[in-house]
């Protein structure tokens, strides 16, 4: 569901850089819940304006309202406080991507990169925590996952290449390595190597317990099997759920690859029909060429 007055794009038209996504209605617990969230994290910024954490908490709750705009205002605001923090530029690039505004987010990435560059990792809070209550990524993991993705948005596959491989050298957890080839897979593709693409599946291992990215299993899975286009649509998932999205693409990715064109088209026809506007998935099929 979409608030009142949200902004859609009209005539079918893909949102760019420059427009206001629509806003969702969340469910009533769960919007309280953000919201709680929202005033504390404002109540702290409030009184500690240039404290780097309250800065980026702020900006990250903003996020998860959808005030993507907002969010990035704040972050600005702490780089110019803060130039040299690199999740200033991590947390901005990333709703510069939500908002389609691809070079941008390129821009910031890129800045963070250096910054971490020779430095330790170290690991990320989740604003939503999954059911373990375990971070699954780190800084730099998130800065090279987010940077491979707005290369893979610009078709631009050999960056995101050497960005996907960058980020499976700091992916030391199930979770985020398995998310990262998934993409990577997929932008070998792209490239057409197909022998590379190939070893990468054969070196996961599909049987390591995982704590929140089992859909991108699933859809590593899907290539390493090679179903039919009929038994792939078979799994398909209904609902507007970022896990949907997130699956119907990879679900639309299979198809195409596989040559299986009417299908691919009514899955990814599925997938923009749905209000998961934010969601990676979502934006990845709207950019994209059905022709191609």
């Amino acid at each position: 569901m979409l608030a009142a007055g949200a902004g859609v794009v009209s005539n079918g038209q893909p949102f760019t850089c420059g427009n206001r996504l629509p806003v969702p209605v969340f469910p009533e617990e769960q919007q309280k819940h953000l919201e709680t969230q929202l005033f504390q994290a404002k109540k702290l910024y409030d009184s500690l304006p240039q404290d780097p954490e309250a800065l980026i908490w702020y900006a990250r709750r903003l996020g998860y309202m959808a005030l993507y705009s907002e969010a990035i205002d704040v972050l600005t605001k702490g780089i110019d406080i803060h130039p040299e923090d690199a999740r200033m530029y991590r947390h901005r690039g990333h709703r510069y991507l939500t908002i389609r505004c691809i070079e941008k987010a390129i821009n910031d990435f890129e800045k963070a990169a250096v910054l971490v560059s020779g430095r330790p990792d170290e690991m990320e809070p989740d604003g939503q925590p999954n059911e373990a209550n375990i971070p699954t990524s780190t800084l730099q993991s998130n800065i090279y996952y987010h940077l491979g993705l707005a290369y893979y948005l610009q078709k631009n596959y050999s960056k995101a290449k050497k960005a996907y491989e960058q980020c499976l050298m700091v992916s030391k957890n199930p979770d985020m390595y398995t998310a990262t080839a998934n993409w990577y897979y997929l932008t070998l593709q792209c490239l057409n190597e197909q022998e590379a693409a190939e070893k990468l599946l054969r070196n996961i291992d599909f049987n390591v317990p995982l704590l929140e990215n089992g859909v991108y299993r699933k859809l590593l899975l899907l290539h390493k099997e090679k179903p039919s286009a009929s038994q792939a649509m078979q799994i398909a998932h209904e609902g507007n759920d970022l896990q949907s999205a997130t699956f119907l693409y990879g679900l639309y990715m299979y198809l195409k690859l596989n040559g299986f064109r009417n299908e691919s088209e009514s899955v990814r026809t599925k997938l923009l029909s749905g209000n998961q506007f934010s969601s990676f998935g979502y934006i990845a099929a709207e950019m994209d060429n059905p022709g191609q």
